[in-house]
Parts: structure tokens; C-alpha cells; sequence
């Protein structure tokens, strides 16, 4: 499978995310996965695509040009798909991936995944989106979730589209759902 990553570029965040960050690059490439994630190389987006790569895996990076222009793009991009902007690799990574994990990270991985979810919703796709809840990164996110759910304001059941992994085995499992 292709498999979009949607994390974090930043290096302040918890130390902690990066080991689970690397397994989880490392099981994608022993799994012969494909790696689609933001090119960046910072972060778990350049921890992730070192830990694919370095296992023998494939990656793709989907690079704005603002990050090209910016010198951030990341080494281990096996490939490089170039694009204009946030709007464009967002469009470029639904495109290209099979289903989405999503990793700790701040508006714009929030972006990614409501806009994954809510294409699903509308009948776009049927491309899942799984939080990998690292130390309960995604806690906040899935009692707002259910909580939209109780008010009646989401279409469907939303944990038909969007799954919640709390360890890698939890992960894989949901990653092999097909709806």
C-alpha cells in the first residue's frame, strides 16, 4: 500500500514521539509499504522517511515550493513530487495514498485529516484516517469528535473513517480494516 503520514515538522516537540516514529517507518518498509509524507526534513516527517528508508523502504515527498525555496526538503526522499502549495499536496497526497496515518502534529496535520475525513464523508473516497495516538496525543481530538457525534452534527459514524491506535499493533489492525 501507499501510505500517507501526516505529522509534525517540528523538533520541539515530545522526545518521545520520535522512537515510536522510527518503528513505525521502519514496519512500513519491512512491510513493503510506500511512505507518501510532506518532504520535510524536520521533525517525525524526516524521522519517519530516515526510518523507512534506512529499513530498505520507498518514500515519496510531496514538496511545496515555499519548502524547495526554503532548502527543508528531506534527503531521504526516494522521489519527489514537486507542488505549488499546502492546497496542492494535500490534493496530491489523497490522491497518491491508499489510507492515512496521522502522527502528533499542529494545524496542518488537523487540516490533513479533517479534510481526508471529510471528503470521505461526502463520497470522494473511501480512504481512512488513523490518529496514532502516542501518549494519548489524540485524546483531545476523539472527545471532540464524540462529543460532535452525540450533538447529531457528523455524518455517519465518524470511527468509520477515521480510526484511533494507541500502540503499532493496534495500527497495523486498523490499517488492514476495510470498512
Amino acid at each position: 500500500m501507499k501510505i500517507g503520514v501526516f505529522c509534525s515538522a517540528n523538533q520541539q516537540i515530545d522526545a518521545d514521539f520520535f522512537p515510536l516514529t522510527a518503528q513505525l517507518g521502519r514496519w512500513l518498509a519491512t512491510e513493503r509499504h510506500v511512505v507518501v509524507f510532506g518532504g520535510v526534513n524536520q521533525g517525525l516527517m524526516e524521522c519517519v522517511a530516515r526510518a523507512a528508508q534506512e529499513a530498505g523502504g520507498y518514500t515519496i515527498g510531496v514538496v511545496p515550493a515555499i519548502v524547495e525555496q526554503s532548502g527543508r526538503v528531506s534527503q531521504y526522499n526516494s522521489e519527489v513530487v514537486r507542488c505549488a502549495d499546502l492546497h496542492q499536496r494535500k490534493q496530491l497526497m489523497l490522491d497518491m495514498s491508499d489510507v492515512f496515518i496521522a502522527l502528533p502534529g499542529g494545524v496542518g496535520t488537523l487540516d490533513e485529516v479533517f479534510t481526508v475525513a471529510a471528503s470521505y464523508t461526502i463520497g470522494y473516497h473511501h480512504k481512512r484516517v488513523v490518529l496514532y495516538n502516542m501518549k494519548g496525543f489524540w485524546d483531545a481530538a476523539v472527545s471532540m469528535l464524540d462529543d460532535l457525534q452525540r450533538r447529531g452534527v457528523i455524518r455517519g459514524q465518524w470511527r468509520d473513517y477515521i480510526g484511533v491506535a494507541n500502540n503499532l499493533e493496534e495500527l497495523k489492525r486498523c490499517l488492514m480494516y476495510d470498512g
